[in-house]
């Protein structure tokens, strides 16, 4: 699939995003990943939400106490919502492969669930650290990719006996790109890849790995549906938080 048609399914599928995402509609934002972020950005002055969507971590980070915030995402339909919801916030549409920022210009960076859409992995790495200032942190929130991996999902095999419940993992270190349908008539690219891949990508850019969180499904998630409580054992997210390397004297 092109470029191209890829952003015109995100700009015809932003408002799926706005509405099941934002505003607290969503209890795996609003318990756990809106908590991690504003615990990670504590004391950030300058900060980049890449893929900022409506901007709901950007206006986070503003009201948190940053100086300045900055949201870019390459998708008129989110940034029009963004402009309307307001936060004190500077939206700009870019890819996060090229950054239309000067070297060293944040004290920290936000990707929350972006790089699963991305294609070019190694140059938006490459350039979230080229924008970062030494010892400046680098959030990263991912879709988990043992849910990603193709052919993955949750098993109710009732040959056993007795019948048990697990969770089939696919082929985890085959790269895959894909188009889900992740609602009815809502198509959305992905890209799975082994975390070792995002790692590997962020070290080359000279970014740190300091802290990572795989955690528990949240207690609104499990609430939803009383199948979910048999998945508290899988992680849905995976957090990492990355650090510019200080120059070498």
């Amino acid at each position: 699939m092109g470029v191209s048609r890829e952003r015109d399914l995100w700009e015809e599928h932003a408002a799926w995003w706005q509405e099941s995402f934002t505003q607290g509609a969503d209890p795996e934002y609003v318990e756990q990943i809106l908590p991690l972020a504003r615990a990670h950005l504590d004391g950030a002055a300058r900060v980049l939400d890449v893929g900022t969507g409506d901007g709901q971590i950007a206006r986070l980070a503003r009201s948190h106490g940053a100086a300045r915030a900055t949201g870019i995402d390459p998708t008129w339909a989110q940034l029009r919502v963004a402009r309307e919801r307001g936060g004190d916030v500077v939206y700009a549409r870019a890819e996060a492969a090229a950054l239309p920022f000067a070297p060293a210009s944040f004290d920290a960076a936000v990707a929350c669930l972006v790089f699963e859409h991305i294609e070019d992995v190694d140059a938006a790495m490459a350039e979230l650290g080229r924008v970062l200032v030494p010892g400046g942190r680098f959030l990263f929130f991912l879709n988990h990719p043992l849910l990603q991996t193709p052919g993955s999902g949750w098993i109710d095999d009732q040959v056993l006996d007795p019948p048990e419940q697990y969770w089939r993992i696919g082929p985890y270190l085959v790269e895959d790109h894909s188009l889900e349908e992740v609602d009815k008539g809502v198509l959305i690219p992905f890209v799975h890849r082994p975390i070792s891949r995002y790692v590997n990508a962020m070290a080359a850019a000279g970014l740190l790995v300091v802290h990572m969180e795989e955690p528990v499904p949240p207690p609104g998630f499990l609430a939803r549906a009383p199948e979910y409580q048999e998945a508290a054992s899988i992680p849905r997210l995976l957090f990492i938080r990355a650090e510019k390397l200080l120059p070498v004297p």
